[in-house]
């Protein structure tokens, strides 16, 4: 699992850092980000759903690894 944040939907409300600051950090225009890669750690699949879901602007993307 990875997440992801489309830049041109977030607009800077931070509540997926506030749930998952281990999955994203805000830029330097307080937009979000996905750390590194985007890749979700074992364990933590809860927590990038819960982010996904608490976005205001749909901004956060869930993308399922295939296999």
């Amino acid at each position: 699992m990875r997440v992801r944040v489309d830049p041109d939907r977030c607009e800077g409300h931070a509540r997926c850092h506030a749930l998952a600051p281990e999955l994203f950090e805000p830029d330097d225009f307080g937009n979000a980000t996905a750390l590194g890669d985007g890749a979700v750690p074992p364990g933590m699949e809860g927590k990038a759903r819960l982010a996904a879901a608490n976005c205001p602007e749909y901004a956060v993307e869930i993308v399922e690894d295939g296999g």
